[in-house]
């Protein structure tokens, strides 16, 4: 049986496919299976040869290191790159945090708010017995707060303020025509009024932080409240009687008293432009004779008059000018200057009531009541280039009357940006800021450059805004700008321009004078970074012409012209009489200077003011011209200065950014440039001393020059100030005196509950925009 199951079992062993055994010993034909013809196996038997084993190819050692060396470091690489994602991940996520996170406040904004501005007539006390609430010694008196006296004092009478000299006195006509009074109306009934003032200043009023009253002459012992100022020119009266109807309610006491000095003045039958043409007709006498613009609308710049004049020749227009320019002193002597005061405006710009306030002030108190010394000229920019009013008169005439209130008529040019790249065609356009080149914000003074060039009648041209107000007397402000200037030396002068003056930081104007000179030629370090306040004074581009040597250097000063190679060759640009070591203060004393600004004559190189770099014409390739800036447009050029730049843009085409390109052109012909303190307030109680550092924290203490400039990105301090392009003070003071309440504060009821109206000295304000007179209802025959 055991045999039987190995036969059994090697008959089956080649049908199993998992056999892998090939002996002979169980293939024998002695079996009935092998041998029989029935038997066949359904599947072939595989072969009897025998398979050779498969082996992979074995790579050498050396390769097999070589791949796990770079599998390795692979990884590594993979989970570095892992966490520098992850880190950047993080990093962008702390960054958009931040970014929306709102900036920490500025130092400023920590310091307290003064109030001594908002005190009223009822506290009104001497100038000299004045205790300033800012700034102040730490010696004196603590300051009683306003509205918190218990006693009630009663308004003091106002008096009649008049600035204008007398011109019938001997001295004034040894020297002068006398002046003929110039009326509101063609009959000559109506005079033009005088303002009122109080006496004194109210009790704890803060004093300027920079600038100064008594410096540039003009008087702060005496303020303005709002019916003394603007009641003459329709505040505080009906419509009925020809006023505003504004101020007809609230704090009144003693409002009246301005009109019964003068009467209440009709303003329905005044035209302005009528009146100023009366005025200059009569007092010709006093000026230079004058050629008429030609009344061609475009190529005249023609001063919006419909009447026929006498067309001039432009060649003789220009002759005039040159002529004018290099005239004798006992031309000049013979003759007063002739003004005129450029109100920039739009076409389509909306006149509120307090506007037409604005301008009323400035016609009457500078043209009218000086005798034709000042003319008020409105240059109005039509924004759309495709109004065909240079092809058209009827159209020129439509947007001219459309473009002012009826009672301005006559007094318009316009202008538009297509007119100015026609005449001064040829400029290199960098679209800087993505703004062309002869638009009004990149070149504001094109139009006026053309308008003087057009207008040789007029000695001097203040190019002015319609977001300026000033609490005080118009003539009584520019005669002391013009007249302070005049008095200036040349020497340090622009040293001084660069700078704040804050008295009760610096003391007194000579020992401010006394300071900048030791500034400015004392030796300093020559670091190579550009945005050190010890810099060396080599202009150029950022990261261009850096020294890298720290041996001690002085500033040269300004002497003179201080012209780049490219500039236009001006043969009467003015040459120093003599050294700047021999000079001793004289040159310059009793020149009328070419540029007078509100703000500081600052060197934009270093800062971070984002238009220094706007030039156009020069060659900036190794270094930038020199150059300074004012920031806000509101100036007095004389037209010396405007004809030269005319030049250099029609002729060479230079130019630069509008706040640049007076000052700067003034730099390079030697022409003399005046930056007047006048006085600025502050709404907060700064430090003196830090308010000094920041204000004044360029190169060697002036205000510009460096990185740490406050113009630029340090902007934001001049926030609380009363005169800056983005000052927030301003508006808010003169809404404030006008009697309305501010964030809450002031009005009819506080006035009425306290010391009464607010009374201010004079006060440039900048900007002031948008102010909205309550007025009492609308005329029945008004159909606006």
């Amino acid at each position: 049986m055991g045999r039987a199951r190995n036969i059994e079992k090697d008959d089956f062993d080649p049908r199993c496919p998992s056999l892998e055994s090939d002996d002979d010993a169980h293939s024998s034909t002695m079996f009935s299976r092998d041998t029989s013809g029935s038997y066949q196996p359904m599947l072939s038997r595989r072969s009897d040869r025998k398979i050779k084993p498969f082996y992979f190819y074995r790579l050498p050692n050396r390769t097999v290191r070589w791949l796990c060396l770079a599998l390795m470091s692979a990884i590594i690489l993979f989970i570095l790159s892992l966490i520098r994602m992850s880190y950047l991940s993080s990093k962008q996520l702390d960054w958009s945090r931040l970014k929306d996170k709102p900036p920490p406040p500025a130092p400023w904004e920590s310091f307290e708010f003064l109030h001594g501005y908002f005190a009223g007539i009822r506290a009104l006390v001497p100038r000299s017995e004045n205790i300033p609430e800012y700034p102040k010694d730490s010696d004196a008196t603590p300051l009683q707060s306003a509205g918190s006296s218990s006693e009630s004092r009663a308004i003091s009478s106002s008096t009649p303020f008049n600035p204008y000299p007398n011109s019938n006195s001997a001295d004034y006509t040894s020297e002068n025509s006398s002046r003929v009074e110039c009326f509101l109306d063609v009959d000559e009934k109506m005079r033009v009024p005088q303002l009122q003032t109080y006496s004194g200043v109210p009790r704890g009023q803060p004093d300027a932080i920079m600038g100064s009253y008594a410096a540039i002459g003009l008087s702060d012992t005496m303020c303005f409240e709002r019916y003394g100022r603007l009641g003459p020119y329709g505040f505080g009266y009906s419509l009925r009687r020809g006023g505003l109807g504004a101020g007809l309610v609230g704090e009144r006491e003693g409002a009246d008293h301005v009109w019964q000095v003068d009467q209440e003045v009709d303003y329905t039958r005044v035209q302005w432009g009528e009146a100023q043409r009366r005025c200059e007709a009569t007092n010709s006498h006093r000026f230079r004779p004058k050629h008429e613009a030609l009344n061609d609308a475009f190529a005249e710049m023609a001063v919006g008059r419909s009447d026929n004049v006498e067309l001039v020749g432009a060649e003789k227009i220009s002759s005039s000018l040159d002529s004018s320019i290099n005239s004798t002193s006992e031309e000049i002597s013979k003759y007063l200057p002739r003004t005129a005061v450029v109100i920039r405006t739009l076409w389509d710009f909306q006149y509120t009531q307090e506007d037409i306030l604005y301008l009323r002030t400035l016609i009457a108190e500078l043209s009218l009541a000086s005798g034709g010394e000042y003319t008020i000229h409105f240059l109005i920019h039509v924004k759309d280039d495709n109004l065909q009013i240079w092809a058209d008169p009827e159209v020129y005439k439509s947007a001219l009357e459309n473009a002012l209130p009826k009672e301005f008529h006559g007094m318009a040019t316009l202008w538009s940006e297509r007119q100015m790249g026609l005449i001064y065609g040829g400029l290199a356009e960098s679209y800087y800021r993505d703004l062309p080149v002869h638009g009004v914000y990149r070149s504001t003074f094109m139009p006026l450059q053309y308008f003087a060039y057009k207008h040789p009648e007029y000695d001097y041209f203040w190019n002015w805004e319609m977001d300026i107000r000033y609490t005080g007397h118009w003539y009584y402000l520019f005669e002391k700008l013009r007249t302070w200037a005049s008095a200036q030396p040349r020497k340090g002068l622009w040293e001084r321009n660069s700078r704040f003056y804050i008295p009760s930081v610096h003391g007194t104007w000579e020992d401010f004078k006394q300071m900048v000179r030791v500034q400015s030629e004392m030796p300093v370090p020559n670091t190579p970074k550009s945005n050190s306040v010890w810099t060396s004074g080599k202009s150029g581009p950022p990261n261009r012409g850096q020294g890298s040597s720290v041996s001690p250097t002085v500033d040269k000063p300004v002497w003179g012209p201080l012209a780049p190679e490219d500039v236009l060759p001006i043969d009467d640009d003015p040459v120093p009489p003599t050294s700047y070591e021999k000079d001793k203060y004289s040159w310059g004393v009793g020149e009328e200077a070419d540029l007078i600004t509100l703000n500081p004559l600052f060197d934009p190189d270093s800062t971070t003011w984002l238009l220094a770099e706007d030039i156009t014409g020069y060659n900036t390739t190794d270094k930038f011209p020199p150059r300074r800036a004012a920031i806000i447009t509101a100036s007095r050029i004389s037209r010396r200065l405007l004809f030269t730049m005319h030049k250099e843009v029609a002729l060479q085409r230079h130019t630069m950014f509008s706040e640049m390109w007076s000052a700067s052109c003034a730099l390079h012909h030697g022409l003399k440039a005046v930056y007047v303190p006048h006085p600025i307030f502050i709404d907060r109680n700064w430090p003196t001393n830090y308010l000094a550092s920041v204000m004044n924290g360029g190169k060697n203490g002036a205000s510009g020059g460096s990185r740490t400039s406050a113009f630029g990105d340090r902007e934001h301090n001049f926030r609380g100030t009363t005169w800056f392009y983005n000052a927030g003070f301003s508006g808010n003071l003169w809404r404030r005196w006008l009697g309305y309440r501010v964030d809450n504060d002031g009005g009819e009821e506080q006035e009425l509950a306290g010391e009464g109206r607010m009374c201010l000295p004079g006060v440039l304000l900048h900007p002031v925009k948008g102010v909205e007179l309550v007025v009492e209802g609308v005329r029945a025959d008004d159909t606006g």
